[in-house]
């Protein structure tokens, strides 16, 4: 019977399997996506004629296709911008954000995956973590990070002739083929890990932020044999690199706060200059500017009325950055050949945030690791001055990982997307220059670590996880209609009991895919290696002291084994209720 089962979705499947597409080899997506596709297909050819149209007039007034800036920064919800109300509430504002907002077009229904490292792949990937083993937030020293294997955005628009810069936060791992400029970018500065590094000196823990860490500020301990245990003395932090070079340490591996805390200011100039000398060499650019933004360590001296991490470093980095941007893109004349996506990259961190974080929940349940709505609903705009219509609110569903797609396509470069995989990212160019409901998503697949837990289609949501194991496999009680119940509260029984069978039947095509195109696992290597200027403390992670190669093993051996380690991602969804 489940034989017969297989063959027959497998053949239900296929009818919906497109016949034509832009590239000569239709890109993969979802399956999902088909059944859309086969219902609105004609009448998206028909726009897609309009919108080839649109961009080869823009492409003639300009010169070039449009210069592309996705600025993207950490753990905040829907509304945090663009909403006054909502930051009145919260103590802050944020004028030049607003502004963008008011001049371009508000997502309220921007969704990414629910971490960091996950959201950052899934944008420059075009695909859901899951596929790429990337589902893990690291922290030093993960020896993982990124495999060369995958497609990156920035290997997607160079192959077009854009110019591709990264600057800010990565959190891709720290291994040599997930640096950036091994990954597209022509020029990047990047941080090779999260904010907690703002605690990682002398100043943390001599506050007790972090414990053990700084030995030297400890009382001896007596009791100590393993001296290698932490190794933060080899931590690398932030490094440089040009496309076809070696990496090399910012200020020579130094990891104060007064470091962290330039490095987004530093950020600010390289970007500013990679646009402006493109600009003047008239050749399109596409640029992922991600601030690091908040530092655990906080300014003494407030400004906002919140005084939190959030109000506080909306003000010292995001709102000058964006002023700075909008300012040097009317300087250069090129504003109207623009587009920017301003978002952030996951939920706020509202499971045991620092004190004084400002990091509360917004009207959505739960936040950063979460599977619902809190988690991965994020602030989002754009703006494409003469293109996008201002003061728009779209309605429609836009996962990131349609940004891959999107932008491929407005860049002229859906061709170079790869069509030997699944890629997750939608096409929403229809969104962006016709406006709210021309949107191609109602779905999406919510994995929390390497676990599905949770589906959307359209406002219905089922958790396919729960504190009652059994309930969650019967589906009985776990749909919930987000348009009533946005906190995912009160479980619809017998009025959705209907819903079960979709939503199954949603699962079942949805992993039945994922056996012809299987998920890719965790990519280990050596840490740290490729580093031009690497300090000798760095050196000894990849090429371990004598004193640890008269082990009975290879010391290096472990890298193989951490991904068969025991995951146990439990059930949040409560937190925060």
């Amino acid at each position: 019977m489940r034989r017969m089962l297989f063959l027959s979705l497998w053949a239900w499947l296929f009818v919906f399997l497109p016949i034509s597409g832009h590239a000569a080899t239709p890109i993969v997506h979802d399956a999902e996506y088909y059944i859309l596709e086969a219902q609105n297909g004609k009448v998206w050819a028909v726009e897609d004629g309009e919108l080839d149209k649109k961009l080869a007039e823009l492409r003639k007034k300009y010169g070039t296709p449009p210069n592309i800036i996705h600025y993207m920064w950490d753990d905040q919800p829907v509304m945090s911008f663009g909403d006054p109300i909502y930051q009145q509430i919260r103590g802050y504002t944020t004028p030049n954000l607003n502004q963008l907002a008011e001049e371009g077009m508000l997502f309220s229904r921007m969704v990414t995956e629910p971490g960091c490292t996950p959201s950052r792949s899934a944008v420059l990937t075009g695909q859901l973590a899951i596929r790429t083993g990337t589902w893990e937030i690291g922290f030093p020293i993960e020896y993982t990070g990124l495999a060369a294997e995958n497609v990156t955005l920035a290997e997607v628009l160079s192959k077009a002739g854009y110019a591709t810069g990264f600057y800010g936060k990565l959190h891709l791992g720290d291994t040599e083929e997930s640096y950036p400029h091994n990954q597209g970018f022509d020029q990047a500065f990047w941080a090779v890990y999260n904010q907690v590094t703002s605690l990682y000196n002398k100043i943390g823990e001599g506050a007790n932020a972090i414990i053990g860490m700084k030995e030297e500020l400890l009382a001896n301990n007596p009791y100590q044999r393993d001296r290698t245990f932490i190794q933060d003395e080899a931590y690398v932090f932030y490094l440089e690199g040009k496309k076809g070079e070696q990496a090399r340490e910012w200020r020579n591996g130094s990891k104060e706060l007064k470091d962290y805390k330039d490095f987004d200011i530093e950020s600010r100039k390289r970007a500013l200059s990679f646009i402006k000398s493109n600009a003047e060499a008239k050749k399109p650019f596409y640029v992922a500017w991600w601030p690091l933004m908040f530092s655990f360590i906080t300014e003494p001296n407030k400004v906002t009325l919140q005084r939190g991490m959030a109000g506080e470093e909306y003000q010292r980095v995001i709102e000058p950055d964006i002023a700075a941007l909008r300012k040097t893109l009317e300087e250069l004349g090129i504003a109207e050949n623009t587009l920017i996506v301003a978002m952030s990259d996951n939920g706020p961190m509202t499971h045991n945030p620092p004190p004084g974080a400002g990091l509360g929940e917004g009207m959505f349940r739960g936040g950063k690791g979460d599977f619902t709505e809190g988690g991965v609903r994020v602030a989002a705009a754009a703006l494409w001055p003469g293109v996008i219509k201002p003061g728009q609110v779209a309605g429609d569903m836009i996962h990131e990982t349609d940004l891959f797609t999107t932008f491929a396509r407005l860049a002229g470069a859906t061709e170079n997307i790869p069509t030997d995989r699944v890629i997750d990212g939608i096409d929403q160019t229809a969104l962006l220059m016709k406006g709210d409901t021309h949107g191609r998503r109602d779905y999406n697949f919510i994995y929390q670590g390497p676990d599905l837990a949770a589906t959307v289609k359209d406002q219905y949501k089922i958790h396919w996880v729960s504190k009652d194991p059994s309930q969650a496999k019967s589906g009985l009680t776990a749909v919930y209609d987000l348009y009533n119940d946005h906190r995912e509260v009160h479980p619809i029984v017998v009025g959705g009991f209907h819903m079960k069978e979709p939503f199954k039947r949603m699962r079942a095509r949805h992993e039945l895919w994922k056996q012809k195109y299987p998920d890719r696992h965790h990519k280990r290597a050596p840490a740290y290696t490729g580093i031009a200027n690497a300090r000798p403390e760095t050196i000894a992670i990849s090429q371990p002291p004598a004193a640890l190669q008269v082990l009975p093993y290879d010391v290096l051996e472990f890298i193989e084994q951490l991904d068969d380690l025991p995951y146990d991602g439990g059930d949040s969804s409560s937190l925060g209720q």
